[in-house]
């Protein structure tokens, strides 16, 4: 693998925190939803450990929303997951697999409540607005589905709270898990929900301004001092240690949720009005999915990035593929989110990890990675 530069332009939108991103020292990015992501500043591994430790801020501006509104906006969303939507309440947040009409994953957003008919889809990497349209148009439905001009910034880390209440206020710090509310900050109300893409714990700040989030990135620097902020963005190693899928490298639209171990968000008897429902209860009766996401613990000192799928090998046979791959150094050895078949899935299970580097040991282990035994 080359270094190589990608070449910005008006394809690749920025955020109202683009430059300082840069001016902090990104050293590399990807690119989500048409958008750059920052995916380490001074190095993974001290990203990661930073991260474990203090506090950091995160331009996840590239979480776009897709806003629906209108006499039929439950309808909508209803129709596009399986998760039933009725058990949720206004002020709350629910991860949702996103289905097609034969189950396949289309994405994994967080969707935010904001009133019974208004809700925020917050989008992993791919074009479900232009779906989500697509469906509104087909259906027939009255409703408004459109990208607002909303930029999610993240506050991730064990003193998490501790800076959020320091520019949001102490009452912050009783914000409930996956529960947002707005909160006054330098004269503006933000929605804010505790939530986001670490096991670090904090806050995603749903900024609907662009003066105004720059200001607060520069208050929540400035107020984070003596808490060691740095800015940050979604590290591959911790994601990895806590099982946390990415959309497009873990899962993709030949997935469906229970391949991902998402079954515990489908309500196939109550959410009843949902495009997969009869491809998915097809598969249940069939005897249920003969794949599923799993971790694997595989030895060496080094872990080179997987840009393409690795096998994963028993007995020289194929029995599924890695699709996300680090070294953890809490656990001294290199981790994996895997695709594994059902002959071979069971925690424990020996498989052979075949990286470019060549074969690797390695143990089949359940998601989220758990620390050895003493």
């Amino acid at each position: 693998m080359t270094d190589a530069l990608i070449g910005p332009s008006r394809r690749t939108r920025r955020t109202p925190f683009s430059a300082r991103v840069e001016a902090a020292g990104a050293k590399a990015y990807t690119v989500y939803n048409h958008m750059l992501l920052a995916t380490f500043f001074r190095s993974m591994e001290e990203d990661y450990r930073h991260l474990k430790r203090h506090v950091q801020l995160w331009d996840v501006g590239c979480e776009r929303q897709v806003e629906v509104v209108g006499a039929d906006a439950a309808r909508l969303v209803q129709a596009m997951t399986p998760r039933d939507l009725g058990r949720i309440a206004v002020g709350q947040c629910a991860y949702a697999p996103l289905v097609d009409e034969a189950g396949g994953m289309v994405n994994d957003p967080v969707i935010l409540k904001l009133a019974g008919d208004r809700f925020w889809l917050s989008l992993a990497d791919s074009d479900a607005g232009l779906w989500a349209q697509g469906l509104a148009c087909g259906m027939g439905l009255d409703v408004r589905v459109f990208e607002p001009q909303v930029w999610p910034l993240a506050i991730q880390g064990p003193k998490a709270d501790a800076l959020a209440s320091r520019v949001f206020g102490d009452d912050i710090r009783n914000l409930a898990f996956f529960r947002f509310a707005r909160f006054d900050a330098l004269g503006h109300a933000f929605v804010v929900a505790r939530s986001g893409w670490s096991k670090q714990g904090g806050f995603e700040v749903y900024v609907d301004d662009a003066e105004a989030g720059q200001g607060l990135w520069d208050a929540l620097i400035a107020a984070g001092e003596e808490l060691q902020v740095r800015p940050g963005c979604p590290n591959l190693i911790e994601r990895i240690e806590g099982g946390l899928l990415s959309y497009g490298n873990d899962m993709t639209q030949e997935y469906d949720p229970f391949e991902c171990g998402l079954g515990r968000f489908c309500h196939l008897e109550a959410a009843t009005d949902f495009l997969g429902r009869r491809a998915l209860e097809a598969k249940l009766a069939a005897g249920g999915p003969k794949r599923a996401i799993r971790g694997i613990a595989f030895v060496g000192d080094d872990c080179p990035p997987c840009v393409e799928a690795w096998p994963v090998t028993q007995g020289g046979q194929r029995v599924g593929q890695v699709t996300s791959a680090a070294r953890s150094p809490w656990l001294a050895t290199n981790i994996a989110i895997a695709t594994i078949d059902r002959a071979a899935w069971d925690e424990g299970t020996a498989v052979v990890v075949e990286t470019p580097a060549g074969g690797r040991n390695g143990r089949i282990a359940t998601l989220p990675f758990a620390a050895p035994a003493p």
